[in-house]
């Protein structure tokens, strides 16, 4: 991920970080990186602050200048997550034509996303429960109301018919969020399969869904 000295150093005329302002964003990563693998390992709720203090070779009170507590390190990363999935989702549904291209792009999109987040792979599977509580974070909230924005952009080019853009924008996110947890459960992180069922559920209803097949039981016939 790019770091905010690394893209003040990448801008035309821009001065280099000075050194302390590139401690400062060392440090916050170092916490963050380390709170990822200790959320990972133990669970969030079992985590303490002291947990976070010991995987860094920070003192404690350096902790302290960048977090007050260990909700604030777990709201900043998936906070940084939602910086990088935005602007990719957003460039996805700004290039659908169709009802379909929209919820399917958007639902693909995501899914890769989370599969491929090494960072917070594993931390999300360990804390799947806590995800629900962190919802309004404000990165993850202002990705919310650009999904909103963009439904109502795209009622108004007459891609989607005049439903309520705040109830379809709940919708897609729930169920995007939800689907995302079980893939991740699951051995076989099948992102297509994913997309395809969620996006048929929004074209078509539970009557359009995929079938499974059926499992024998016992021997007998399927």
């Amino acid at each position: 991920m790019e770091t905010e000295t690394q893209k003040t150093e990448a801008r035309p005329g821009a001065k280099p970080a000075g050194k302390r302002e590139q401690t400062k964003v060392q440090n916050r990563q170092t916490i963050l990186e380390a709170a990822r693998q200790v959320f990972a390992d133990l669970g969030y709720g079992a985590t303490t602050v002291r947990d976070i203090i010991r995987a860094t070779p920070l003192a404690s009170g350096t902790f302290y200048n960048y977090f007050k507590s260990k909700e604030e390190v777990f709201q900043a990363i998936h906070d940084e997550s939602a910086l990088r999935i935005r602007p990719r989702l957003k460039e996805e549904r700004a290039k659908a034509r169709t009802i379909e291209e929209f919820i399917s792009g958007m639902f693909l999109t995501f899914f890769e996303f989370v599969v491929g987040d090494e960072d917070n792979f594993r931390a999300i599977q360990r804390n799947t429960d806590t995800l629900r509580v962190r919802m309004d974070t404000p990165e993850v909230v202002a990705g919310f109301d650009e999904l909103r924005e963009d439904l109502e952009k795209a009622i108004d080019q007459g891609v989607f018919p005049p439903v309520d853009a705040d109830y379809m924008m709940a919708m897609l996110v729930g169920v995007a969020f939800e689907m995302a947890e079980r893939m991740l459960r699951r051995d076989d992180h099948d992102i297509e399969t994913a997309a395809t069922f969620a996006t048929a559920l929004f074209m078509g209803g539970v009557r359009n869904l995929p079938h499974r097949k059926v499992t024998a039981v016992n021997g007998g016939p399927a």
